[in-house]
């Protein structure tokens, strides 16, 4: 009987694969970052708009 089972383990991707990853990673980073600045920018534009008017 087996003791530990690879049933659910995860594979470990190859330096070549890793290392585009996490320009994906990155990348994905900084363009989810700049839709919740221009999200909030917009959301307090709305809010003061709605006070002011």
């Amino acid at each position: 009987m087996a003791r530990y089972s690879r049933r659910g383990a995860t594979r470990q991707p190859s330096t070549r694969d890793a290392a585009n990853g996490n320009r994906f990673d990155r990348w994905l980073n900084a363009a989810v970052s700049l839709a919740v600045v221009i999200a909030m920018t917009v959301g307090a534009a709305a809010v003061l708009a709605h006070w002011l008017l």
